[in-house]
């Protein structure tokens, strides 16, 4: 990566100057102020006791000196920032890079083939995946793409809650009683198939048990008939389905609660089992085992977390959930951390969805039967503009989803600006034979630079968004880089009487190509030639 290359340059211009902390290296949004500009001398202030300004201008000289092959100019700017500008050369170098890696360009090797886990969606199997749902989905589809790119060993996993107090309540619904909860054609269709009612009546002490047995029923067919269509219309597929039931049949759970009890972690109170989660930085103990017998999800999260870290030994975990589990997390991490994986888990929360359709709010609840879900909405919008629109904004930001201009076809729809670059390129690479021996010294226009830049960024892309898992960079530089192909095109006829310029800006574009397809490709949207 060049911003790789900048810092090292700037590390070496250090000399025997130690423990100067990391410093920021960003990509100027004002490219009059460089290409990149670092605080590099503001931390350097206090350990050498000199003026900032002073340190930058040392610093730049000690660079140029090394007669750096990646740097036109460097700039000091008060109160103390370096300023990089890079070479025109330097970046005309790269796109023979991009052509070569092709498909590999933007891979890294900082994860070092460590393992990593991303555990989403895993919604309860009570019913359809809804708009609410799927927002996970595309966000950890996504990041485990990214985490892949960028060098880790990376695996997605669905965990299906078929345990428990939910189970029994789909029982109730499927079965129609005075308890029933869930409500909707899929529970009209289960009715009809599961019959374990009968022949026992509600007052029936066996009746509970049938309930259960009928929620288990319905819970397989949900996950196999319904859920898994879903999530494989959504363009994810999952290495691993973690089942709840499973992990208390093959005595994960109870491995897990035993460890808690042998480092004196669980204590009984109110004749219910409690895990000492506030000696972990818990508000409070957390419940694992009720008064009635019945385990907690607690309980299910730890033999769940148990067998990701013992025994398939990830080095990371990553589970993103709603934002309504707010509550649920202190008690996992504590968990997590009693086990023995202190660090080893984050947990992504991800706000709410909104639909928006011709100006009004479209109103949802689940349990009342009342909501959009997720295949309708594919029905509607398309799979591509659903990711997009997904995607775009910060997990920790609500989403407002407008159906209409997800389905215009017009620039206005920031998934269709994106595509008609990717078809204006092929369009242009159809009127021209195969280009060799091309000159790309004479890429120097403002908009020829422009757009070697944007390519670049790529890798940058990758490596912010494997750190942060801020996965909406990924279609704001689709965004970008479509943008500074279409101000490239406006400037710069591709094809025309100057050959060898044609050459040029053929490779160019066919760098284009490639850049644009790898960032499509881990957003999960497609890549249209014609449109």
């Amino acid at each position: 990566m060049i911003r790789s290359e900048v810092r090292k340059t700037i590390k070496d211009s250090l000399g025997k100057i130690k423990d100067i902390p990391e410093f920021s290296l960003e990509a100027s949004s004002d490219l009059s102020h460089g290409d990149y500009a670092s605080n590099i001398a503001f931390l350097a202030a206090n350990k050498l006791k000199k003026n900032p300004l002073e340190i930058a201008g040392d610093l730049k000289s000690k660079i140029l000196k090394s007669k750096s092959k990646i740097f036109e100019k460097i700039e000091v700017a008060k109160p103390g920032f370096l300023n990089f500008f890079l070479k025109e050369e330097y970046l005309q170098d790269q796109v023979v890079k991009i052509l070569k890696e092709k498909g590999k360009y933007g891979n890294l090797r900082i994860g070092r083939n460590k393992k990593v886990q991303i555990e989403f969606i895993s919604a309860n199997p009570t019913g359809p995946l809804t708009i609410g749902n799927a927002r996970g989905g595309f966000t950890g589809d996504v990041l485990g793409n990214v985490l892949k790119k960028a060098g880790f060993k990376t695996e997605k996993a669905y965990y299906i809650n078929d345990y428990g107090m939910q189970v029994l309540t789909l029982g109730h619904s499927v079965l129609k009683d005075d308890q029933a909860k869930y409500k909707g054609d899929y529970i009209d269709q289960l009715n009809k198939q599961i019959k374990e009612k009968d022949p026992y009546s509600e007052q029936d002490a066996r009746y509970t048990a049938a309930c259960y047995k009928a929620g288990e029923k319905a819970a397989r067919i949900i996950i196999d008939r319904i859920i898994k269509k879903t999530v494989l219309g959504m363009g994810i597929k999952f290495d691993e389905w973690i089942s709840e039931t499973w992990l208390h049949k093959t005595s994960r759970v109870a491995k897990a609660l035993s460890l808690l009890k042998k480092k004196n972690l669980v204590y009984e109170k109110e004749k219910a089992q409690w895990f000492k989660s506030s000696q972990f930085g818990d508000q409070r103990d957390r419940v694992i085992i009720k008064q009635d017998g019945w385990k907690t999800y607690l309980a299910g999260d730890a033999g769940l977390h148990y067998y990701k870290f013992t025994e398939k030994k990830f080095t990371k975990v990553i589970n993103i959930w709603g934002a309504d589990h707010y509550g649920d997390v202190p008690g996992l991490q504590a968990a997590v951390e009693a086990l023995g994986h202190k660090g080893k888990l984050d947990i992504l929360l991800q706000q709410f969805v909104t639909l928006f359709k011709d100006g009004k709010e479209l109103k949802m609840s689940k349990r009342a039967g009342v909501y959009v879900t997720m295949d309708q909405l594919l029905a509607t919008v398309g799979l591509d503009a659903a990711r997009f629109f997904f995607l775009q904004k910060s997990r920790d930001t609500h989403l407002n989803f407008d159906i209409n201009l997800a389905k215009e076809q017009s620039a206005k729809n920031p998934v269709y600006y994106v595509q008609y670059a990717y078809a204006r390129i092929c369009s242009i690479l159809r009127k021209t034979k195969k280009q060799n021996g091309y000159n790309l010294k004479l890429l120097k226009h403002k908009s020829e630079i422009s757009l070697i830049k944007q390519l670049l960024r790529l890798s940058e892309i990758v490596e912010d968004t494997s750190n942060d898992y801020q996965v909406q960079r990924l279609p704001q530089y689709a965004l970008d880089l479509a943008a500074s192909f279409h101000q490239f095109y406006r400037d710069c006829k591709v094809i025309s009487k100057n050959k060898d310029l044609t050459k040029a800006r053929v490779a160019l574009i066919t760098a284009t190509k490639i850049v644009l397809k790898n960032t499509l490709d881990l957003i999960g949207v497609s890549s249209p030639e014609k449109m």
